[in-house]
């Protein structure tokens, strides 16, 4: 976005915004089997997940190496069955499905790709709450992270979900593709700015909330991530990846890198895979970045080695073809000045 302000971007700001999400993947896992066979493969609790309750997680090579990011709900149906629901990336469903496949053998699970037939939507800014209150015509409960309820919006039911993805209070909202249409226009009538692309961008990179297949892919560890403890249980079973996890908890403490946001000093945002340095030493890799209007610079997100991680370094970046100082912010989220820092 430009450094004038994406009118979407100064929405959740001062009020709330629309941003669509329905490339997400969807996967439904139904059957008495479901939750411990999930509970089996993933990084996080969710043989005892109570309904209306969520979580992240990740699925995980041996070496624990991440092969899926995944949002996990526990949901009942219309039907009265209980179903866990499981998002993922974008476009990365069926790749999930054929991976579960693998490991299904006798287990009572049945599993479906419904990411065509749900739409999905981000309500967020400074007064989503107020907003989603207006729009379901009832005080909105207070929600945990990832807790999640089924309401009616105008005469369509919907499922909707907290997850403050943009470091504003944030829901999600997932409904059927045939109302998406609908849905937009009453939440646009009651004042949600419609979001853009480039909006959420910046704000995703703010509140520091990294991208599968843009700031971690197959060859990043779980333990590099940002709040990796929300998703990974050490007191729950064995599962692909635990040996390397509890290892690195025991003998050091921490990863060797880990992720943070990183303020530049001068020039325009830098260049994905952008090399960061620290005394002619190379410290860390730059994997995404924008103009933060907030911080008034360029912010980015990357991976620096322990010990560069904590807030008030300074590095430098693209040395061959001219240094360009910048400020290690430490892992998110990040202090903003306070005018422009989101109402909790």
């Amino acid at each position: 976005m430009s450094e004038t302000g994406d009118p979407a971007y100064t929405a959740v700001l001062s009020h709330a915004a629309l941003f669509d999400l329905s490339t997400v993947g969807k996967l439904l896992l139904t059957g008495p089997d479901a939750p411990q066979f999930v509970h089996n493969l993933c990084t996080n609790a969710v043989a005892d997940l109570p309904l209306g309750a969520g979580c992240p997680a990740y699925l995980c090579d041996p070496r624990a190496k991440v092969l899926f990011p995944l949002w996990i709900y526990h949901l009942r149906l219309g039907d009265g069955r209980h179903a866990l629901w499981l998002e993922t990336a974008p476009r990365c469903a069926p790749e999930l499905l054929a991976h579960l496949d693998r490991y299904l053998i006798a287990e009572q699970v049945e599993m479906q790709d419904v990411s065509h037939r749900f739409a999905q939507f981000h309500l967020a800014g400074s007064q989503a709450t107020a907003l989603l209150a207006a729009a379901i015509a009832a005080e909105v409960p207070p929600l945990p992270p990832w807790g999640h309820m089924e309401r009616t919006l105008g005469s369509v039911t919907v499922h909707i979900r907290r997850f403050d993805r943009l470091g504003f209070p944030g829901y999600d909202i997932v409904v059927l593709q045939e109302h998406q249409a609908a849905v937009r226009r009453y939440l646009e009538t009651l004042g949600a700015a419609p979001g853009t692309s480039s909006a959420f961008e910046t704000l995703r990179i703010e509140a520091g909330f990294p991208l599968y297949g843009v700031d971690y892919d197959r060859e990043r560890s779980v333990l590099e991530l940002p709040h990796f403890d929300q998703a990974v249980s050490y007191a729950k079973g064995c599962f692909p990846g635990q040996e390397p996890i509890v290892m690195a908890r025991d003998r050091t403490g921490h990863p060797v890198r880990t992720f943070v946001g990183v303020k530049v000093l001068q020039g325009g945002p830098p260049m994905p895979g952008t090399r960061m340095f620290q005394q002619q030493r190379e410290v860390g890799i730059l994997t995404s970045s924008t103009f933060s209007p907030r911080l008034q610079a360029p912010l980015a997100l990357g991976y620096v080695r322990w010990g560069v991680h904590t807030p008030g370094q300074t590095v430098e970046i693209e040395p061959a073809a001219g240094a360009r100082p910048a400020l290690v912010l430490g892992p998110p989220p990040f202090d903003f000045p306070s005018a422009g820092s989101p109402t909790p």
